[in-house]
């Protein structure tokens, strides 16, 4: 027995064997570790491979927003995962503004047209040596992506110009620009025919004001002369199109307008949208190509603001004596501009405008003239641009839907006041206006008539269209086809002192006689200023589709 006990103690005391116990714990736990690590990079294998497939499912799906299930589906599917790890498909709207949190920057359900798609994968990969420590076989991966497409275009409303008129244009157009125009006729037609490229021009304005390494913001909010702006649209025609008609034409009117102090924000000519941030001189891929006549005529209707332009024309028409005009231009609706490029949502109005047409009619018989006022006002038009799809892979399938609501008309035959020109607050409401006066008799007369909806009409553009420049003209659903008739059926017709017998009657037979002639004026006028009655013209200028990208 005390053998045993001194060898038990022996055997304790002895070192000998330590290490061999010691390296065989440390490597058990190194190959722990190892199997651990061999686990865990293959998790993040698989989730690099899982994040890159719901990447690209996300891009798929935004460029498939008809069908984004179906396309995102087939791109799991390539990528060797079952259709089942594919758990959510959301389409929504992304709005690309640094000053939403990007959580916040996709909202599903859309706000309109979905622009975005959200892709949620779940996939499992194989556990090998964690599953002695979890229990568990394989661990889930779950990754998201939000991809969304870039599709955009840049439009226009208003400057319906159809026909024109040489002495019209000069009187309204040089009085709004507070100068005196004597362009012809060929002048007026070769500014309406040239084009230049909007981005074109920011840049030429950019340089003549000295506006270096600034941004499209900060030109746009900028004010600057009226001169400086005709003179870097002829900067850029000069350099676009050379030394033409349209060339000399601006540059006349350049000239005219070289002292004038007036000045304007660019921003009301042109919004860039998403491009604004961009440096003065870059370029984006969607194109802004614009009429020349139809810059100046925007910029001289801004101009002018709410003062009144007085003056007189002459447009040769038969039963017209002579035509003086009162004419005010109200302010755009705030944040609106002429051309906006951007995406679904973006609006770009016309001005509300109030014209008092007097009109001397020519007489006959007992009465020599008529004095006829016509007031004319047309609330802002709207367009607003609902939809931008574009074909993939064929681009030519590409088509801007743009939902457009004319002004509404309002027409008054009575007493319009100048100061009912200036107060865009409230409607007039005239008393009647005194048409003929012979001294022994005094004819007055009152009507009104108006026109107009307020359901937007949705006008598709083809790429064909796109790339043409058309335009296409929306008409209220309820347009008069002659306001001056509409405007007689109305007139009720008063006579003070003697009742001379027939009279009444004559003062209706001259008048029913120049309809026509009156509808003209009217129409010259309006047109003149880019507006038609109870209508409004509407263009795409460019459009870019640049397929889909990731927003995550």
């Amino acid at each position: 027995m005390r053998g045993v006990l001194t060898l038990m103690r022996r055997f304790g005391a002895d070192e000998r064997g330590n290490f061999a116990m010691i390296s065989a714990g440390l490597m058990t736990l190194l190959i722990g570790c190892a199997g651990l690590a061999i686990d865990l990079g293959t998790i993040f294998a698989d989730r690099r491979k899982t994040q890159s497939t719901a990447d690209l499912a996300a891009i798929v799906a935004a460029a498939n927003l008809n069908n984004p299930v179906n396309a995102a589906t087939a791109t799991v599917t390539q990528n060797k995962y079952p259709a089942s790890a594919l758990v959510k498909v959301e389409t929504g709207t992304y709005t690309a503004n640094s000053a939403i949190a990007p959580q916040a920057r996709f909202v599903t359900p859309a706000v309109g047209t979905p622009n975005a798609a959200r892709v949620t994968l779940n996939t499992q990969t194989p556990l090998y040596f964690a599953r002695y420590l979890t229990g568990a076989s394989s661990f889930t991966i779950k990754t998201t992506a939000t991809a969304t497409s870039t599709e955009m275009a840049s439009f226009a409303i208003g400057s319906r110009l159809l026909s024109v008129n040489g002495g019209a244009l000069n009187a309204l157009l040089g009085s709004m620009l507070g100068t005196t125009l004597s362009l012809s006729v060929m002048d007026y037609n070769a500014l309406i025919s040239a084009k230049i490229d909007a981005l074109d021009f920011l840049s030429a304005l950019a340089t003549r004001v000295n506006l270096t390494g600034v941004t499209y913001s900060d030109l746009l909010s900028s004010n600057i002369k009226v001169g400086d702006i005709v003179a870097s649209a002829l900067t850029t025609q000069q350099i676009t199109n050379g030394a033409n008609a349209a060339t000399t034409a601006l540059s006349t009117i350049s000239q005219a307008v070289t002292g004038s102090t007036t000045k304007i924000s660019p921003g009301t000519l042109v919004d860039l949208g998403p491009f604004a941030n961009l440096t003065v001189g870059q370029k984006p891929k969607v194109g802004a190509s614009v009429s020349v006549f139809d810059l100046i005529s925007t910029v001289a209707q801004i101009a002018n603001g709410n003062h009144q332009i007085a003056t007189s024309v002459n447009l040769g028409l038969p039963g017209i004596a002579n035509v003086s005009v009162l004419m005010t231009i109200g302010e755009r609706p705030v944040g609106s501009s002429w051309i906006a490029i951007g995406t679904q949502g973006v609006s770009v109005h016309t001005a509300q405008t109030r014209i008092l047409a007097t009109i001397n009619v020519l007489g006959s018989g007992s009465i020599a003239s008529i004095n006829l006022p016509v007031y004319v006002e047309v609330a802002s038009g709207t367009a607003t641009l609902n939809a931008v799809s574009c074909g993939h892979p064929n681009i030519n399938t590409s088509q801007v839907t743009v939902g457009v609501t004319p002004g509404i008309v309002d027409a008054w035959i009575g007493n319009v006041t100048v100061a009912d020109m200036t107060n865009f607050t409230t409607k007039p409401n005239p008393p009647p206006a005194t048409l003929v006066n012979l001294g022994l008799a005094t004819v007055t007369g009152l009507a009104h008539a108006g026109m107009g909806n307020t359901t937007p009409t949705n006008v598709n553009f083809s790429y064909s269209d796109i790339q043409a420049g058309t335009k296409k003209t929306v008409t209220t659903t309820n347009f008069l086809s002659s306001l001056t008739g509409s405007l007689l059926g109305d007139l009720s017709i008063n006579i003070a002192g003697i009742p001379l017998p027939g009279l009444g009657a004559l003062v209706m037979s001259i008048l029913n006689g120049v309809t026509s002639s009156v509808d003209q004026v009217l129409a010259s006028l309006l047109a003149t200023l880019g507006i038609g009655l109870g209508q409004v013209d509407v263009w795409v200028l460019g459009i870019r589709c640049d397929g889909a990208v990731l927003v995550n």
